[in-house]
Order: structure tokens, then C-alpha cells, then sequence
């Protein structure tokens, strides 16, 4: 306990205060602390030593989050064998540890969740304290009611999949409805993204701008960046005719002559996306542009964002697109490291993770 390091750590600054849950701070502040290199070890958690792994849904956002944090990437192997069942072993001791998984279930999702569950049952088998599951994105979410006869739940179902395989607590972003964490009978950490969105937008600098939420889903989500950037709101009225394809009634809102930047949880095969755009387009909107959570971007979605009337759409890395911005010039990516970094942080030392909650 006598030796001494220094670890870079960032903290929010609370800027915001009475939404309901209480809003985020905006700004990361970074700042040089001197510790007790035993804090992440036999300090103040009393789940030992913090370990970081990730599986191979999001190396690169792993390896982002470990650099935030001054800390290794736990090694492990992992592979899958020729009939396709995947292998993993632990490279290093975690006996004792309070361990965080760093694993999206993002396509291929249900390769992602199985390597997922089989991670987890290698971290209880090797007697690790606690396992913390962190999901930037989670798969399956958008299955969360019985919409239709004789459908399954299947949140529900992938919720108790990942309790049942030992997890003791999970951090997620942004789920597809707030009360899916409801699913748990575990501690759930509910991040959003909304510090990051916000710094973007506002660095976009673009005056008379108009938040546009693409359904009645997201209009909590779009009022309440409105609301931070003290700009106005307009809605989408969007009925979905079928699996992945959806049809543009109204749009409910001023946007003639005006700069609009249409605001949404998933970008999945982009329809709702260009369809919104368009129909913008139509009412008189000036420039379009689009900003998402999550950037799943399967199928046809690349060509229509690139034949599409938007000039830029944004998401956030909770999902793996570095290596699809080649291929679209109209997208960026905003990094979500410093926030779930930060979120772990606070979690392995017992902090307050209130502060990064919207």
C-alpha cells in the first residue's frame, strides 16, 4: 500500500438540475489525481481489484474504455470451433476481482450473446467477486411486448439468460424503452448518451435548428435535447406497415425554411431515417441532418444514407462502425468511452453514478 500512482481520471460537472431523472452534466473535465495504487485493489471496493475484458463484439471500444481508465485489457482467449460453438479461456487470475464484460449483443447478435453467457460462466468458475455484464448496446430490445398473438417477449428472455449465467449487475445505454431494465431482478445502470450528443450538436453551430424526433417513441428523448439547446421540436407521425419498413404520415411542427436534425435511438437499415429526411425535404426543411444512439446500419442501410438528401449522420461507437465510415461519407462517429469509463469508475469504487443519468 506504500507505492504510489498516478491515474488520469475525468469527472462531469453537473450543469443541468430539476428534469426528472435529473439530467447530465455535458462536459468531461480532465484531471490528474494521486491514489492509493491499492484504491482498485484493496481500497475502498470491497469486490477487489478492478479487471476490464472485453469479448470480440467490440474490441476497439474496449480497448478505448481501458485507456480512459489507465487500466490493461484482461487477457482471454476466444474462438469458435469449426462447427461453430465458441471456446473461451481466461489468460490471467481473476480470483477475487470485481470483473466488468465488456460485450455488445450486436449483430451477429445471437454470436455475441452466446459468447456473452459463456464469458460470464468463465469468470464464476474462476471465483471472480462480482461480474458487471456492460452492454453499450443490447440486442433484442426492441422485442419487449407481446404486440402480436402467440409472440414471445424476448427482452425478458434475454434478460433472465444473463442473470441465470451469473451476472451480479449490468451497465447499458440507451435501451429501446427505459422500462426494459424492469426485466432484471439485478442492479441495471442506465446510461444515455446524451452528453455526447449534445457537445456535437452544438458544435455543429447551426442557428434556427429544429430537433425532429422520427415517431411518438422518441419524443421524450428529442424534447429533452431540445430542451437543453433551448430550440424548438417538431414530430414525426410514422405508422410501421411492416417488419422493417414504415410509412411517413404527418409531420407535426414548424420546419419550413429552417435547419432540422431528425434525433433517434437506432439506426438500423436507415428506411425511417431517409423517409423522414424526405418528408422534411418536402415540407421546406433546409439542411437535414441526423444523429443516432445506436448504429446497427444492417442491410441496404449504407446506400440509402449515401443516396439519401442528409448531409451527416452521426452515431455513437455502443456498436462497432469505424470500419463502415469508409464506405459512407456522410457518417461520423461519436465516442462513448469517457462515459461508460467513467460509469465503471464510479461503480468498482461505490461511487454516486448518479450524475451520468438524463
Amino acid at each position: 500500500m506504500g507505492r504510489r500512482q498516478v491515474v488520469r481520471h475525468e469527472t462531469l460537472n453537473l450543469v443541468f438540475g430539476g428534469s426528472i431523472p435529473p439530467a447530465p452534466a455535458t462536459e468531461f473535465n480532465t484531471r490528474n489525481q494521486t491514489i492509493d495504487a491499492g484504491l482498485h485493489g484493496k481500497g475502498r471496493c470491497m469486490y477487489g481489484g478492478l479487471k476490464i475484458f472485453g469479448g470480440r463484439a467490440h474490441p476497439a471500444l474496449t480497448k478505448e474504455i481501458c485507456t480512459y481508465l489507465n487500466e490493461p485489457v484482461g487477457k482471454l482467449t476466444a474462438f469458435d470451433f469449426s462447427d461453430g460453438e465458441t471456446f473461451v479461456q481466461l489468460e490471467e487470475n481473476v480470483r477475487g476481482t470485481d470483473v466488468f464484460i465488456i460485450q455488445p449483443t450486436s449483430p451477429p447478435v445471437n454470436q455475441n450473446l452466446m459468447e456473452l453467457l459463456i464469458l460470464v460462466d468463465a469468470f464464476r468458475r474462476a471465483s471472480a467477486r462480482r461480474i458487471t455484464a456492460v452492454l453499450p448496446y443490447y440486442g433484442y430490445g426492441r422485442q419487449d411486448k407481446k404486440d402480436k398473438p402467440r409472440v414471445p417477449i424476448t427482452a425478458k428472455l434475454v434478460a433472465e439468460l444473463i442473470q441465470r449465467s451469473g451476472v451480479d449487475r449490468l451497465l447499458t445505454m440507451d435501451l429501446h424503452a427505459a422500462q426494459l431494465s424492469g426485466f432484471f431482478d439485478i442492479p441495471v445502470d442506465h446510461l444515455f448518451a446524451a452528453p455526447v450528443l449534445l457537445k456535437a450538436i452544438r458544435q455543429l453551430d447551426i442557428p434556427d435548428l429544429v430537433i425532429v424526433s422520427p415517431d411518438a417513441g422518441g419524443v421524450a428523448r428529442a424534447r429533452a435535447i431540445a430542451k437543453r439547446l433551448e430550440v424548438d421540436l417538431a414530430i414525426v407521425d410514422k405508422r410501421r406497415v411492416a417488419t422493417n419498413e414504415s410509412e411517413i404520415l404527418n409531420v407535426i411542427g414548424e420546419v419550413d425554411g429552417r435547419d432540422v436534425l431528425i434525433l433517434d435511438d437506432i439506426f438500423d437499415t436507415a428506411g425511417t431515417l431517409v423517409k423522414t429526411a424526405a418528408s422534411l425535404k418536402t415540407e421546406g426543411a433546409n439542411r437535414v441532418l441526423a444523429v443516432g444512439i445506436h448504429g446497427i446500419l444492417s442491410g441496404p442501410a449504407l446506400k440509402r444514407i449515401s443516396d439519401s438528401c442528409l448531409e451527416l449522420a452521426f452515431v455513437t461507437n455502443t456498436t462497432p462502425v469505424d470500419s463502415l465510415l469508409e464506405h459512407c461519407d456522410k457518417l461520423r462517429s461519436l465516442s462513448v468511452a469517457p462515459l461508460l469509463g467513467e460509469a465503471i469508475r464510479r461503480i468498482h469504487d461505490n461511487s454516486s453514478v448518479t450524475a451520468l443519468f438524463v
